[in-house]
């Protein structure tokens, strides 16, 4: 049995590329982040501020879509 082993960066994949690849609105993203219904990252909220940032693991993305996200080259 041949498995393929996929390499994962780590590196953030932003929210609105999240969202393109799910034909979802960002803020569907976020707000799923939020509640803690789209286990794709970590949404985090400084005390105190009202803020939120948002880490979309590419790994917990795959898992989640299927999608391998890479990023464009720049």
């Amino acid at each position: 049995m041949n498995e393929q082993i996929i390499e994962f960066s780590g590196a953030n994949i932003p929210v609105i590329e999240a969202a393109k690849i799910m034909k979802k609105d960002q803020q569907f993203v976020r707000q799923g982040m939020i509640k803690g219904i789209l286990p794709i990252g970590v949404a985090y909220v400084k005390e105190g501020s009202s803020q939120y940032d948002f880490y979309i693991s590419p790994k917990l993305f795959y898992e989640y879509t299927g999608y391998l996200y890479e990023k464009p080259v720049e």
